[in-house]
């Protein structure tokens, strides 16, 4: 196949700022290890949020793509590529799958290079790693299916992996977006008790009561410490997992997590944005750590939980709340941020 001359694609021009969406010129061949992707769906996550905030600081690679979970179709393959074929359905993911890690392409615009990473996904095309996709079956649903590609993997692979959480283990969920619907949603199917979920956003926490959460606290109308613990009791909790990024929400969870149990950090704080802790517990069996998308392994994990999903073990589409066309990419970004979105926000291209 020719590769496409130009492709539509939504671009970050500027920190804090909308997107632009724009036509981009895209390279004449595949390296050695890409793949050209034909995208369906993108989910939007928190992570573009924070790029788009420059939450990690100074951003040198401006302008560039975005987007790191989404469903499509193989177009046609680099050398090298031996894990999937043209005409494939894939996930495309971050989390490092099978194959090779080729060179990041670039694309163009007005003469300008205009960057992208292993993956992105707010584009009508991809070029990809080709350890950045993952074959599914081509019956699978592409709207859960892009799902997979983070939401779903990451939010699992929290309880499985960073929590380790057992049967009847407490577990506080603070901030309930999309992967923290399906790190409730996935305490509850390992039979943790109880799951209580955490949000601003009553239309959220509903969400997560239909998928799991034993109780849900508003934090807009309660105190969170004091609800907690009213919950769980007054020893505390076995896992407490922040999906906010705020110094002030990882402090209290420290506290009054049990002596041995685990604080996982999901959500990112902004640079500068310190946590100040009083260490001693942590030589006595209370654990803190931070979760690199839950550890999943693409290749295996996804089509567990597609297994799981198959046989109505797991609720996903329940998630997908709303969806929008790429040229509305920044209506959706607004949507996200005001609560409106309950669920998985996705772009369909």
């Amino acid at each position: 196949m020719v590769i496409p001359k130009t492709m539509k694609a939504a671009v970050l021009v500027e920190l804090r700022k909308p997107l632009i969406v724009i036509e981009v010129e895209l390279p004449r061949a595949l390296d050695v290890g890409q793949v050209l992707v034909k995208v369906h769906y993108s989910g939007i996550c928190g992570s573009q949020l924070g790029e788009i905030d420059g939450a990690k600081g100074k951003d040198k690679f401006i302008p560039h793509l975005l987007g790191h979970e989404g469903s499509g179709t193989v177009l046609e393959v680099g050398p090298g590529v031996r894990h999937v074929k043209t005409g494939d359905t894939v996930v495309l993911h971050w989390r490092k799958g099978l194959g090779i890690e080729s060179v990041p392409p670039s694309f163009a615009w007005q003469g300008r290079k205009v960057s992208a990473g292993l993956v992105t996904t707010f584009n009508e095309y991809a070029i990809v790693s080709e350890n950045r996709v993952t074959p599914v079956p081509a019956d699978s649903d592409l709207e859960v299916a892009a799902l997979f590609g983070c939401a779903v993997t990451t939010g699992f692979g929290v309880i499985e992996n960073n929590a380790k959480l057992r049967i009847g283990e407490s577990v506080v969920v603070f901030g309930s977006g999309g992967i923290g619907l399906n790190i409730v949603q996935a305490a509850a199917l390992v039979s943790g008790y109880p799951v209580v979920a955490v949000d601003l956003h009553d239309n959220k926490l509903e969400l997560a009561r239909e998928i799991g959460a034993t109780h849900v606290i508003n934090t807009s109308r309660q105190n969170a410490r004091q609800a907690i613990l009213d919950i769980v009791g007054t020893a505390g909790v076995d896992a407490f997992i922040d999906n906010t990024g705020q110094p002030s929400t990882i402090e209290m969870g420290y506290q009054i997590t049990k002596p041995q149990g685990r604080v996982i950090l999901v959500g990112v704080p902004c640079k500068g944005n310190d946590v100040s802790l009083h260490s001693l517990p942590l030589h006595f069996g209370k654990k803190i750590s931070g979760s690199f998308g839950g550890d999943a392994i693409p290749q295996a994990d996804i089509p567990r939980f597609q297994q799981l999903y198959g046989i109505g073990r797991i609720k996903l589409r329940e998630l997908l709340t709303d969806c929008f066309e790429l040229d509305r990419v920044n209506d959706a970004i607004v949507a996200m941020r005001s609560g409106k979105v309950a669920g998985r926000c996705l772009i369909a291209m």
